[in-house]
């Protein structure tokens, strides 16, 4: 059980002790402006920047583009969902991530130098357009915000700032260095952040410095994850412009790009350790078997090739649970795959023949070069009589862009195929919101479990775990945090938010009813305890201690 100060008030609307508990921020003049400003639900529900079903032109709602200098100051905390603790332990810096949420405190923060101090007509408060911001200190190289822009930016620090003192102060972790320095890292981090938002390179390298000293490449699981988060902010630190310019520079070249061979032995032990790809494949395979119930001539549309794993682990298990079920009535199988790295995928699709005919299965394989972005109708070649079915583990975020026209164009062409069902394993974070800080936020939270799973899984100098996480997921977190524009593809977003754009592009959601295969599968890994497996309006969610990892869903047309 989470303790109580993880409830954030905003989110229930709900009053104590018979007062409104937003009138309980008034501990002090600043805290009191705040809270007057957040009083209208109506101002709540427009000042929210969470994905609703207009949230892929965020333009539009902001008019702010995305590399804006202020906008990175900006988040919205509303957008993020409440979870409870990653670990049982109170006193641990991972709650820290989750008090992000807490409704604020009562003692005064003192301000930093990253923030322009500002005041507001109160009268505004009714249209929350066009507001006028009266400026106290010299902001001439700002663009004009508009109100509900800089109410989320002070709404962030303040739950930042406030949630780790409260922190501090009402655990008092005095004889538990282990605990003051994770909650030093938070500070740190956050600060960093800022710093590199507010392009304060002098605070910003100070911050860095610092955080290279304590963030351990082998120490626990939060310093883990700081280092990566540490090598994102350089980077991005790196490409800022001074202020008074626009955006970022282009890199040349990918920064700290890793050899292939490094990434695809990461690739394999992501997949031999986690159970984060494996859920994915299980549940897929389950969904297609069904799908090719009594059929005799299917086809798998494969994109990405189960992010090229060698030796095709996914369709090696369908080929013998189809030798084992169907073998009587299926005629034929066929597997096309769809990614640029052909010699990788004929050497599987050369393997998965050999292998289906020692079962007896007429198997015919095939690859299509190109990427998903310029994916033509033409290029799958479909047959008469023939079942189809799309597969598509942790791929379809990499073309979610700022305007949804690659999506739209993926995923119109694949409902023009009218498959039987689409299985969409995707990764359940909010890691492309328009705001650098906001994605910051979540990515910090959402790895932090991840981390925490591999401390649990793996002894602590174990190089697999190292390779694992400073070959994978730091290049995921390194591309969240210092890649903007074509350069980030890492574009994770919640299940809800992949509900709407797949209704939105035709398809309609089949439930996944499989929830007790699924658990049994996860029982019989025996990685440890800790990982969950629930059902979420239709579709099955793999966690860490109540914090959502990877989703699976399907779709019909």
């Amino acid at each position: 059980m989470a303790p109580s100060f993880f409830t954030n008030i905003l989110y229930s609307g709900t009053k104590r002790n018979g007062i409104d508990p937003r009138l309980k921020l008034c501990g002090t003049k600043r805290n009191a402006d705040v809270a007057f400003q957040m009083g209208s639900s109506k101002f709540l529900e427009n000042a929210s920047y969470a994905h609703d079903e207009h949230d892929d032109d965020v333009q539009d709602h902001t008019n702010i583009k995305e590399t804006n200098f202020c906008q990175d100051q900006s988040m919205s905390p509303f957008s993020t969902q409440c979870y409870s603790s990653v670990l049982d332990d109170a006193n641990s810096p991972w709650d820290l991530l989750s008090l992000s949420n807490k409704p604020y405190g009562q003692r005064k923060i003192k301000r930093t130098f990253s923030m322009p101090q500002t005041s507001l007509d109160a009268s505004s408060l009714l249209d929350g357009v066009n507001v006028p911001i009266r400026r106290t200190s010299s902001t001439n190289c700002l663009p004009k915000l508009r109100f509900r822009d800089h109410v989320m930016t002070y709404t962030q620090r303040y739950l930042a700032a406030e949630a780790i003192e409260d922190a501090i102060l009402e655990h008092k972790p005095m004889k538990n260095e282990g605990t003051v320095d994770g909650m030093h890292l938070v500070q740190l981090l956050i600060s960093c952040a800022e710093a590199v938002a507010c392009r304060d390179k002098a605070h910003a390298t100070n911050l860095l410095a610092e955080l290279q000293a304590n963030a351990l490449v082998f120490g626990s699981s939060f310093q883990r994850v700081a280092s990566c988060f540490m090598q994102g902010l350089t980077d991005r630190l790196a490409l800022v412009q001074p202020l008074g310019a626009v955006g970022l520079v282009s890199p040349a070249t990918n920064i700290n790009a890793i050899g292939s061979e490094k990434k695809e032995e990461a690739l394999r032990l992501v997949y031999e350790v986690c159970p984060h790809i494996q859920f994915g494949h299980f549940v897929a395979n389950l969904t297609i078997l069904e799908a090719f119930e009594g059929e005799s001539f299917v086809h798998v549309v494969d994109l990405g090739m189960t992010l090229g794993l060698p030796h095709g682990h996914q369709w090696r298990a369908l080929l013998e649970s189809l030798a084992n079920h169907h073998s009587q009535s299926l005629h034929r199988l066929r597997i096309t795959a769809v990614g640029p790295c052909v010699n990788q995928f004929q050497l599987i699709g050369d393997e998965l023949e050999t292998y289906a005919q020692q079962l007896g299965i007429n198997l015919e394989f095939s690859h299509v070069k190109t990427s998903l972005e310029k994916l033509k109708p033409e290029d799958i070649k479909t047959y008469e009589n023939e079942v189809l079915v799309v597969n598509s583990i942790l791929q379809l975020h990499c073309v979610v862009k700022e305007s949804r026209g690659a999506l739209n164009s993926v995923l119109k062409i694949i409902h023009e195929l009218s498959p039987k069902v689409l299985v969409l394993v995707e990764q359940d974070s909010s890691h492309n919101g328009p705001f650098f800080l906001g994605r910051f936020m979540e990515a910090l939270y959402y790895y932090s479990a991840i981390f925490d799973a591999l401390d649990a899984m793996l002894p602590k100098y174990d190089t697999r775990r190292a390779k694992i996480e400073q070959f994978y997921f730091a290049e995921e977190i390194k591309n969240i945090v210092s890649c903007e524009g074509p350069n980030r593809v890492e574009r994770h977003e919640r299940v809800d938010q992949w509900r709407r754009r797949m209704s939105r592009a035709g398809f309609q959601a089949a439930p996944v009813k499989l929830m007790a295969q699924a658990k049994q599968w996860l029982a019989t890994l025996e990685i440890c305890d800790g990982y969950t497996i629930v059902e979420e309006k239709g579709s099955l969610v793999l966690g860490w201690k109540s914090k959502p990892i990877v989703a699976a869903s399907c779709w019909k047309c």
